[in-house]
């Protein structure tokens, strides 16, 4: 028997529900697009979840192999407040630059980490050594406390990474099983990604105080009995002390957790905010070419990406 959510009205709830003894899983679908020519799957934010913890937003990039004349992900001057943005590479290479200064190439096995704050604006371009890009890009909603911070630039070249069952895993951000990442936070998070050699069945900790959320990235998981399809973020609410996995050699999977932000957040275009009038102030202020933003190095005014008619009234 499945133990899949179905009802959307039901998935808003922090809580998936115990049907005839088992927790429930909410499968969100991905929506496909592409971020600076390349394709992209995005599970977060969707009508059926907005939130994991304090995570807003996620794409898995590719995995794609450039060809031809392609220059890989292109992705010009463009602004962000009320967030960190949150880069996991996977394959290939990328050049972060940004108006403070800052100039990171982020390789396989590393984070960028970018806290917006106040504002922020920055600029993501493919490395033409290496013709191919695989990444998971999240966003992390600053709490309103936070919101108005001094912006910042953090690269983490290395994380707690170990073996457990033919499995490696990657500590990205938070705490497990003892272990602590530097990842810079502004609410209690976890990060994990499980890259599979062989097939295994792992059993982690979890908190029960925190929702979590799975997203394959390759192979076929399941959870506890419960088939995971790539691409298809598996929301796995609050209330579990463990889970386990059935985990084919190959696989890829990328866990998510946090305590609930218990906040409202809007999410319009680059911009996180808690208010309309957050939002409205930072597009009317990047469009007027403000020195909120700074200027990325490098890049004309013309470069800039503009975003598109704010949806509301003043």
């Amino acid at each position: 028997m499945s133990n899949q959510i179905k009802d959307a009205a039901a998935s808003s709830s922090l809580d998936c529900p115990v049907v005839e003894g088992r927790r429930q899983v909410q499968h969100v679908p991905a929506r496909k697009a592409e971020v600076g020519g390349i394709p992209i799957h995005r599970v977060l934010p969707s009508r059926q979840r907005r939130l994991v913890g304090a995570w807003c937003f996620l794409d898995h990039a590719g995995p794609a192999v450039f060809k031809g004349d392609s220059r890989g992900m292109q992705v010009g001057p463009h602004p962000h407040i009320g967030l960190q943005t949150f880069t996991w590479m996977i394959a290939g290479e990328v050049l972060h630059r940004d108006s403070l200064g800052s100039e990171q190439v982020i390789r396989p096995g590393q984070v960028n980490l970018m806290t917006a704050g106040r504002g922020i604006s920055h600029t993501e371009q493919s490395l033409p050594e290496d013709p191919q890009l695989h990444a998971a890009q999240l966003w992390i909603a600053l709490p309103h406390a936070y919101r108005d911070t001094a912006p910042r630039f953090d690269h983490y070249p290395e994380l707690p990474t170990w073996q457990e069952e033919g499995v490696t895993l990657t500590l990205l951000v938070g705490e497990l099983a003892g272990r602590e990442a530097p990842t810079l936070t502004f609410s209690p998070l976890v990060g994990v990604d499980l890259a599979v050699e062989r097939e295994a069945t792992l059993t982690l900790p979890l908190r029960p105080e925190f929702e979590y959320a799975l997203l394959p990235l390759e192979g076929a998981p399941s959870l506890e009995g419960e088939a995971l399809a790539v691409d298809e973020l598996a929301y796995l609410g609050r209330g579990r002390d463990a889970m386990t996995l059935a985990l084919p050699a190959g696989a890829r999977v990328l866990l998510i957790g946090g305590e609930p932000l218990g906040e409202e957040v809007l999410i319009w275009w680059n911009f996180v905010g808690h208010s309309k009038a957050e939002i409205v102030e930072a597009q009317r202020e990047w469009e007027a070419g403000g020195e909120r933003f700074g200027r990325v190095a490098g890049f004309s005014d013309d470069e800039r990406l503009m975003p598109p008619p704010l949806p509301w009234r003043e």
